[in-house]
């Protein structure tokens, strides 16, 4: 089974214009998700994708696989769909591309361990910190027992008004699809949810495609301010420091 994994790497972003390229340690910070998942050996071959000429050219620097994808494309999964028009695999990985510490590990748990018509699965994570509940950037969910999405929010879900014995969980940028799914996805409109939240994932949910939802335990941040930016470059530096990483 091929498995091909892509990096969505948009320019333009309205709370961070330039968020690939943004500098950690000396490298952009798509360098850094590449460099991770790259690590992983069950991933076939790791691609940019992106819609802007600066972050190309970035890439093509650091000898990274780039693809040029239409700035039309509204969802990294859209872009992810492009990609793969020209990447035959059978299984395409998304790693959001604010995803600096994520860990090769983590993201092979993404992956099916066999073939399927149509897949697509989220990998999720246990909140620890009362502030991630309560930001909007991280996205909750709650699922059913078999462990797929029944909703993704950017508001804390459940709310706890019989119990208080339970725990929040939000969802890592870090996708599976069969082309399948991304094909489902292209050609599905965005329903009601979707756009009110803005969150990708639920137009799987919203038109009653299974969405499955793979707990792991995640200490990773993605970056959507400036703020996690500077958490990010002292945890990057501490570990350069230690020599746990190299550039």
């Amino acid at each position: 089974m091929r498995t091909i994994a892509i990096i969505p790497a948009r320019y333009g972003s309205s709370r961070f214009q330039g968020k690939p390229l943004a500098d950690l340690c000396g490298k952009p910070m798509v360098w850094w998700v590449y460099n991770q998942v790259s690590q992983s050996k069950k991933i076939d071959a790791v691609y940019v994708a992106t819609d802007h000429a600066a972050i190309q050219q970035a890439c093509t620097e650091l000898h990274i696989p780039c693809l040029m994808t239409s700035p039309a494309n509204r969802t990294s999964t859209e872009r992810i769909h492009e990609a793969a028009q020209s990447l035959p695999a059978d299984i395409y990985l998304c790693i959001n591309g604010d995803e600096p510490l994520i860990d090769p590990n983590i993201v092979e748990q993404v992956i099916p361990n066999r073939k399927e018509g149509f897949f697509a699965a989220n990998l999720m994570t246990k909140i620890h910190s009362p502030v991630e509940v309560v930001d909007e950037t991280n996205i909750k969910v709650v699922t059913d027992e078999a462990d797929n999405a029944l909703f993704l929010s950017r508001s804390p879900i459940p709310h706890p008004k019989a119990s208080v014995h339970f725990d929040y969980y939000k969802h890592l940028g870090v996708l599976a699809y069969s082309m399948e799914a991304l094909r489902f996805f292209a050609e599905t409109p965005k329903g009601a949810l979707e756009k009110i939240e803005d969150i990708n994932e639920l137009r799987f949910v919203e038109h009653g495609r299974k969405l499955r939802m793979i707990e792991v335990d995640a200490h990773t941040l993605s970056v959507d301010t400036p703020k996690d930016l500077d958490y990010v470059r002292g945890v990057l530096q501490e570990k350069l420091e230690r020599g746990e990483i190299k550039l």
